[in-house]
């Protein structure tokens, strides 16, 4: 858990590093960041859209899907988890631990690279850090309440929090806000997230740690949190500019004292 959270931390900490010098992006014709499920000119068509057709179901239809199938099929040391742990243990030798806790969040040093090679993403810098900062507390309260209400015993009896796999929602949390954010830009983006995650998951199995339930669950709560936090987002932040002019420049106050005079125009 302790390298866990030190990898996190890590890729948050270049990720920051990787925009900080890039200026928020300012679109004026974007109403807010959750244009993805949202109207953003707030005009009603006249007609009501079936729920099956709106904005929140396309969002959590799928996460919901693979959460109840999780459910499902969370019997422990039987049924499908039952064989599937007997194909992949026969299919696969266990691999380091280390390659589980590592590409948990290789989707942030994706995005992190993709922002150092000047490529615009669907927020601006200061938004998509605010989404990552709402997912990663959504992800991590719901898939640690439910471990702790399920109480299902991992498949190499370490513990007994199993269910859902939280290595798996963390690295489809992370794919999923890549692909959101460039989408628009190319697929192959979220293309090579979601590979990443799938991979993680495949991982997490190989290594006897998480039934088969377990992950398919874990990567649909991975999806929740990401599109729950595009959903509630309605900050704004970095659209638009806080005064017409800074500027700073040297300066000499007398008696030998020097330092450094800020001027700022606000807006009218």
């Amino acid at each position: 858990m302790r390298s866990f959270l030190i990898t996190r931390f890590a890729a948050i900490i270049l990720l920051i590093g990787a925009i900080h010098p890039v200026q928020a992006q300012v679109n004026p014709t974007r109403a807010d960041t959750t244009e993805k499920y949202q109207n953003p000119g707030g005009v009603s068509s006249g007609v009501k859209t079936p729920f099956f057709k709106s904005k929140v179901f396309r969002a959590l239809a799928i996460p919901a899907a693979l959460i109840t199938y999780g459910a499902i099929t969370a019997q422990g040391d039987a049924g499908i988890n039952r064989s599937a742990r007997e194909f992949t243990q026969k299919q696969f030798r266990p691999v380091s631990t280390g390659f589980d806790n590592t590409l948990i969040i290789a989707p942030y040093f994706e995005l992190a690279a993709v922002a150092i090679a000047g490529v615009e993403s669907h927020n601006d810098r200061i938004n998509t850090l605010l989404i990552i900062a709402k997912g990663e507390a959504i992800m991590l309260a719901s898939t640690f309440a439910v471990k702790y209400l399920a109480n299902e015993t991992r498949p190499n009896g370490q513990d007994n929090l199993s269910f859902p796999s939280g290595h798996t929602a963390q690295a489809f949390l992370a794919a999923s806000i890549v692909h959101t954010e460039f989408r628009d830009k190319s697929q192959w983006y979220g293309v090579g997230a979601y590979t990443i995650a799938t991979s993680v998951a495949a991982l997490r199995m190989i290594n006897d740690k998480h039934w088969q339930s377990d992950v398919v669950a874990g990567a649909g709560f991975g999806i929740f949190s990401a599109h729950l936090a595009y959903l509630s987002h309605r900050n704004r932040w970095g659209r638009k500019s806080i005064g017409r002019d800074v500027g700073m420049v040297p300066a000499y106050f007398g008696n030998g004292a020097t330092g450094i005079s800020i001027s700022w125009r606000p807006k009218k």
